[in-house]
């Protein structure tokens, strides 16, 4: 007897037979065309797309739903929203921050994601948002795996014992180190930062995350420093650059250049469309450029990109669901990637690519012996994920059903009587109706 058996799923775009998965004691047991044992519950996929669970390469669980408290980002600027959560901060509690956090991460779920980095500021002595997210990593273990990010704020160097707090934040339990380093008072400061942080990172055995070039200013180059320190200390895969916007602004030559090192270094990289084309080019008048990193020259060159919410109802962004495919629909538009390859590759940031990043990959994926982890997409591909922003029908985490929704019903009267009709193309290219 079987806990969980998912029937008829489509593991793969060009697979033509469907599998069915058999699950018991939270992990992958069973994966075979049709299996014969019975099971305590039952889905059935029916054709749909089968995928591990979504990844969150990026959020802000401290910020989300405090957009306009206690006043708005008028400017819509990187810089007024740091403004607006300074606010904001000193008006923080452990239950404020638990209450929203667990809301925005039910957001999440809802929507297939069941691993999560978010970063929390700790530019606070008192690490009230850091003591806060640690409790609701612990109560979702069973469930979601979150990960937090050490994130100075307001700079390691340029806040009063910035470096002491990013420390003691290791000390209490968060699993990556992060920086801005760009953000710093001088160039020097922020090179200093970011080898204050390669240092805790090799003194507690950490990862590092560090919102790097978050600007539109060419001359704002401390990814290369972090490429240079992934090398030197052997850091490598467990670094991530995130945002990376200025990228965006540099020579073709330079950023050749930059980017084979980058690929030599092995460090991750993470864009979060929806807020880098909303904050950035606000200092320009026309053309106004986008912001977003160079995620598709990187994806061809091998680099692993992965994506981020980054922001959801806060000071920087006042928009957001916590859809990963929300995210990947702008990446893709944004960063030219409508080949079908291209979108594959972007479906990929918000799965595989994401759990790289996490550092996650061997306990990731649909896999005998694996945690059984999965989400049913009311989809047939990743593209036609992408493209419908599909509902997952069903998540599923370590064995058990977390959550469960039924796609919109819509029924078309053109004069001829009522036709019900889903968005889906076949085979042929042509819109099929049901």
């Amino acid at each position: 007897m079987l806990d969980l058996i998912v029937r008829n799923a489509r593991l793969a775009p060009s697979q033509t037979e469907l599998s069915d998965i058999g699950i018991l004691d939270g992990a992958f047991v069973e994966i075979h065309p049709r299996i014969e044992a019975e099971a305590r519950q039952t889905i059935d996929a029916a054709g749909l797309f089968v995928t591990p669970p979504l990844v969150e390469s990026h959020v802000h669980l401290d910020t989300a739903m405090t957009a306009g408290q206690p006043r708005w980002n008028k400017s819509g600027t990187l810089f007024e929203g740091i403004e607006r959560w300074s606010e904001r901060k000193a008006l923080l509690s452990e239950q404020d921050v638990l209450e929203r956090a667990t809301a925005a991460v039910t957001w999440e779920v809802a929507h297939g994601v069941l691993h999560i980095r978010s970063h929390v500021d700790i530019c606070d002595p008192d690490l009230t948002a850091l003591r806060a997210l640690l409790q609701l990593k612990k109560t979702m273990a069973p469930w979601v795996d979150i990960q937090l990010v050490a994130f100075p704020q307001d700079g390691i160097l340029g806040y009063p014992g910035g470096a002491h707090l990013l420390e003691d934040a290791l000390k209490a339990g968060a699993d990556a180190v992060g920086g801005i380093p760009h953000y710093e008072l001088t160039r020097e400061d922020g090179v200093e930062s970011l080898q204050i942080v390669f240092a805790l990172a090799e003194k507690y055995g950490r990862l590092v995350d560090v919102h790097c070039d978050e600007i539109d200013d060419e001359q704002s180059r401390f990814v290369e420093v972090m490429s240079a320190l992934a090398l030197r200390t052997g850091l490598r895969e467990m670094v991530t650059a995130s945002h990376t916007t200025a990228m965006h602004s540099y020579g073709g030559a330079y950023a050749a250049k930059l980017l084979r090192f980058c690929a030599q270094s092995g460090i991750n990289f993470v864009a979060n469309p929806l807020v880098n084309i909303h904050l950035q080019g606000r200092f320009d008048t026309y053309p106004k450029r986008r912001g977003l990193t160079r995620i598709k020259e990187m994806t061809q060159m091998g680099i692993n990109v992965s994506l981020g919410h980054d922001d959801i109802l806060d000071p920087w962004y006042p928009m957001g669901t916590g859809s990963m495919l929300d995210v990947a629909h702008m990446a893709a538009h944004v960063g030219q990637m409508m080949g079908t390859e291209e979108q594959d590759a972007v479906f990929r940031m918000i799965t595989y690519s994401g759990a790289r990043t996490l550092h996650i990959e061997d306990s990731y994926g649909i896999s005998v012996g694996r945690p059984a982890d999965l989400v049913v997409l009311d989809a047939s591909d990743g593209r036609d994920a992408i493209r419908r922003q599909a509902v997952a029908r069903f998540v599923v985490s370590r064995g058990r059903i977390v959550s469960q929704t039924v796609p919109a019903h819509t029924s078309v009267n053109l004069g001829d009587g009522n036709r019900e009709v889903d968005f889906r193309m076949s085979q042929t290219g042509n819109l099929r109706e049901e």
